[in-house]
């Protein structure tokens, strides 16, 4: 089912549906340079389906289907990804990359169990990237680094847009305020987890939230978060404030990924030990696998916010469902 749809008052597109579509490709252009610069990675091929039972498919939260069908001349089944983050770790270590090198790739997903909403679809673009790091540089320091790189790239991104397309007025700070989910919970124990971005990333315009996946003081945790890719304590998503849609836009998650200890520690506290079993993670396990920090970028989030969009919709194609695409089109929104 959808989510509900928000329509800021008096919305109206700052660029024709062609100006869009050139627009996007601009800034996939610039961003993923940019990217590829200031973390050092080469741009790779990755997959969009993976067989059933391998154990490299994103789990999610643990409880969303995937989509998945028979392949005639094979005698199992193949998934489509729901993210990449298991398939990279094995393929720098398959294609020999060292510390402080990593790759990137366009990575192209189905979500079918996601709500669909303004900057929720269940198509799924991103850059997913990951990196190989050395044992010293599993720290808070080298996170925080890595993202304020990452941010720097943004706002360098809507600086080139802003300049090609002059009527595009919004700004993306590069300073970006770090604070744990536990430290968000003291400051605002009241409120929501969601509201809780709001509003301090409303203060602060780019906010990364730390160590989201283990339970905090209320017995909660600040967001859903597989136990086997990213270390909890380690982690953490990158928010930008929306002015069109007046709320924080997670645009990333990232984090440095599990060792052998932390990968023991998340499973068992998520009662998932049976997946040791796969080759992923008997490889993290032996240390075969390198030590790694990764991420995805949403690449159509990233697209909506630089260009003042007020729906995912706008700059990418999808499915969604009959009523939003009524309610899209009686109050001019064009999706695409």
């Amino acid at each position: 089912m959808s989510k509900e749809l928000f329509i800021p008052e008096g919305y109206k597109s700052l660029l024709t549906l062609r100006e869009t579509q050139h627009a996007i490709k601009y800034i996939k252009d610039v961003f993923q340079q940019a990217l590829s610069f200031a973390l050092t990675l080469d741009r790779v091929t990755a997959p969009l389906l993976v067989s059933k039972g391998s154990g490299i498919n994103d789990d999610l939260n643990g409880v969303e289907r995937k989509v998945e069908f028979s392949i005639k001349e094979i005698d199992h089944d193949a998934e489509i990804v729901q993210s990449l983050a298991k398939w990279k770790r094995m393929a720098l270590y398959r294609y020999h990359y060292n510390a402080g090198e990593g790759i990137y790739t366009d990575m192209n997903a189905i979500r079918r169990d996601d709500d669909t909403d303004n900057v929720h679809s269940i198509f799924v673009d991103q850059w997913d990237w990951e990196k190989v790091i050395t044992k010293e540089q599993r720290t808070i320091d080298y996170l925080k680094e890595t993202v304020s790189f990452i941010a720097k790239a943004i706002a360098y991104t809507k600086r080139k847009v802003s300049l090609r397309y002059p009527v595009l007025k919004g700004e993306i700070s590069e300073n970006v305020f770090f604070i744990t989910a536990q430290e968000l919970l003291d400051m605002y124990p009241d409120k929501t987890a969601k509201e809780r971005e709001n509003l301090i990333t409303k203060e602060h315009k780019t906010v990364f939230i730390m160590q989201i996946g283990g339970k905090l003081s209320n017995g909660e945790s600040h967001d859903g978060r597989a136990p086997d890719y990213d270390d909890w304590s380690l982690n953490g998503d990158l928010l930008l404030w929306d002015d069109v849609l007046d709320r924080a836009l997670e645009v990333s998650s990232m984090g440095i990924r599990v060792d052998a200890e932390s990968l023991k520690k998340q499973l068992e506290e998520r009662d998932a030990m049976d997946r040791m079993k796969f080759e992923y993670h008997s490889r993290i396990a032996d240390g075969t696998l390198p030590l790694t920090i990764g991420g995805g970028i949403g690449q159509s989030r990233l697209c909506m916010l630089l260009l003042e969009k007020a729906h995912i919709g706008e700059v990418q194609v999808s499915v969604w469902p009959s009523e939003m695409m009524s309610e899209c089109d009686q109050k001019g929104i064009v999706l695409l």
